[in-house]
């Protein structure tokens, strides 16, 4: 067969037809979800008025689960632990047109780790809604509950209502949160600023996921030059969803009142020798060991520049706080140690 001219075109057709492809799977597969877990939904809601009206037992739910598996061999959902699960997502969720709109868009693995993690009808519905938004894993979504993320967010002590227009200040006070959990990290008791510094850049991948969606990291110890003297700042970020820098000033004390003055200073010269005039104004961040509200409050009551003042806690990984030594612990070890030194001179 004689070889065909390509039109110069067909290319381009090609890619849009893989696109439009990928997306009908996507679609489809979301539709698939979207309808499984509306079953699931519906077999729960079905054991839940049985339950209260005609008082089926715990006996009937493992019949079911038997028939259930012998009529659809193929299908993984039906044993009884998962029929329990149905059960409580029917109760958890009462109103079919959130199943089908919120979490219906989300696997039902995601569902699972709802029930099990999260509390309350509010608190379940922001993380299932922030899952979608953000496309999050299940061990995303697990790690987000597990550090109190929905009672984090939007927790600092800013000035942005007085120095950003809204929705601006609204969209960046929900970004901000108070505490920032750094427990990916391991730090000495006395760790320095650059110490925090270098074990965050180190762990950045931990540490864009803590700071959350949207930002993007521009350098660290960023070089300023102001009157012909050199400035660096701790972090510098861009905010994709802000359209905006975001400079970070790490602490390891406590929130003093002039740290919000240094960090005007450097907002101010973000804004004039970086920000684009398409870019909002820039906003900073002081990241502190910890601070008090009232100090803090009066600190940026007057400053003209949109500053937050957040915390950070760092605190040993629960599965390593059982197998690390503690301080008693190692003070009884060497001690030991020397008295078996000293008996063998």
């Amino acid at each position: 067969m004689p070889n065909q001219i390509v039109p110069a075109d067909y290319e381009q057709l090609l890619r849009e037809l893989k696109n439009r492809i990928r997306s009908a799977q996507i679609k489809a597969a979301l539709a698939v979800n979207r309808e499984l877990v509306l079953l699931y939904w519906q077999i729960g809601r079905e054991i839940l008025q049985r339950q209260g009206q005609e008082g089926w037992g715990s006996k009937v739910i493992d019949r079911l689960a038997k028939d259930l598996k012998q009529e659809f061999p193929e299908m993984k959902g039906f044993s009884r632990t998962n029929l329990l699960y149905m059960r409580a997502f029917a109760e958890a969720w009462v109103d079919e047109q959130i199943v089908q709109q919120v979490v219906g868009q989300i696997p039902w693995g995601h569902n699972l780790r709802l029930l099990d993690k999260a509390t309350g009808y509010k608190e379940r519905l922001w993380y299932a809604q922030q899952a979608i938004a953000n496309g999050w894993s299940r061990a995303v979504l697990e790690h987000q509950i597990e550090t109190k993320l929905y009672q984090r967010q939007g927790k600092a002590i800013t000035n942005f209502d007085l120095t950003l227009p809204q929705p601006q200040s609204d969209l960046a006070q929900q970004l901000i949160k108070d505490p920032y959990t750094f427990d990916f990290l391991t730090l000495a008791q006395n760790a320095q600023e650059r110490d925090l510094e270098k074990a965050l850049l180190e762990r950045i991948r931990s540490f864009l996921l803590e700071l959350g969606t949207g930002f993007a990291f521009v350098g660290s110890q960023y070089h300023l030059e102001v009157g012909g003297d050199d400035f660096y700042i701790d972090l510098l970020f861009y905010h994709l969803k802000l359209r905006c820098y975001i400079v970070i000033d790490l602490k390891t004390t406590n929130f003093k009142p002039e740290y919000s003055g240094k960090m005007s200073f450097y907002v101010s010269v973000v804004d004039d020798l970086l920000r684009h005039p398409d870019d909002k104004p820039t906003i900073g961040i002081i990241l502190c060991k910890s601070r008090n509200q009232t100090v803090a409050e009066y600190a940026l009551r007057d400053v003209n520049k949109p500053i937050a003042v957040s915390q950070y806690k760092h605190e040993l990984p629960a599965s390593l706080q059982n197998v690390l030594p503690s301080i008693e612990q190692l003070e009884a070890e060497l001690a030991t140690i020397e008295m078996i030194e000293s008996d063998r001179l």
